[in-house]
């Protein structure tokens, strides 16, 4: 057992990424007590806020938002004014959301250079992409299920958790193609994509904690002998279904 913590420990972070009522969220609160590590969530809003010298809800107000606050009011005065606005710098309004995004990449490295993290969101899968020692986990679920989960959480009905899950889906997926040109529905940015509809949560950490592992046992392998034929014979004929070009 010390010997499987020693191994996941060379891990320094993994990433959630996670479907608004898929139980992304607690999947992060409960793997990251499983594990020791530190949840790094709604953390980020307050140190941004920090950072920026502005309030938690009016960083909060930009959190994977689809736009920011200036960018929304831009749009807005271009609608309302097109005449007042036709001269003005998209640059220029724009400058305190590059520096968001800015300060929300700074601290999403700090967090994963400081190790033993469990971040949730804030393009976390992008940001970290290129580090080894790190898993990147994506939670779905139906959108059935994930109405249900928001109903019971949340204490809304129907419509209102329909309406939310809606909402939320169209801001994270608009923020991740906005800041980082992504989808996060790729499932190319994940090490593993887990369907909470056949899960339940514990399971799902579980699952997590076991990938973890064998993940971090990998480190010591040079990247150009991963891989899914690495250690694999030719078929001893060819497939039915190959055709010479």
């Amino acid at each position: 057992m010390n010997q499987d913590i020693e191994t996941i420990n060379r891990m320094r972070a993994i990433t959630i990424s996670r479907e608004y009522g898929s139980g992304g969220g607690e999947i992060a609160t409960r793997l990251a007590r499983h594990l020791g590590w530190q949840l790094i969530d709604h953390e980020i809003v307050e140190r941004v806020a920090s950072e920026l010298g502005t309030s938690i809800e009016a960083a909060e107000a930009r959190d994977e938002r689809t736009e920011g606050i200036l960018a929304r009011a831009f749009n807005s005065l271009q609608y309302l004014e097109p005449a007042f606005m036709a001269g003005a710098s998209t640059e220029a309004l724009l400058t305190n959301e590059e520096t968001y995004l800015e300060t929300v990449s700074r601290i999403v490295r700090a967090a994963a250079a400081q190790g033993h993290v469990v971040i949730v969101g804030r393009g976390s899968q992008v940001l970290l992409a290129q580090q080894r020692d790190v898993l990147h986990v994506r939670i779905i679920a139906p959108f059935e299920k994930r109405v249900a989960y928001v109903m019971q959480r949340e204490g809304l009905d129907q419509a209102a958790a329909e309406s939310r899950v809606k909402m939320k889906d169209h801001d994270r997926i608009k923020h991740l193609e906005t800041a980082y040109n992504r989808k996060p529905a790729d499932a190319h940015l994940y090490d593993i994509v887990l369907n909470t509809s056949s899960l339940n949560l514990d399971s799902a950490v579980e699952i997590i904690s076991l990938t973890l592992q064998q993940k971090a046992r990998q480190l010591s392998v040079k990247t150009g002998e991963l891989g899914p034929a690495v250690g694999l014979s030719p078929y001893p004929e060819k497939p039915e279904d190959f055709r010479p070009r």
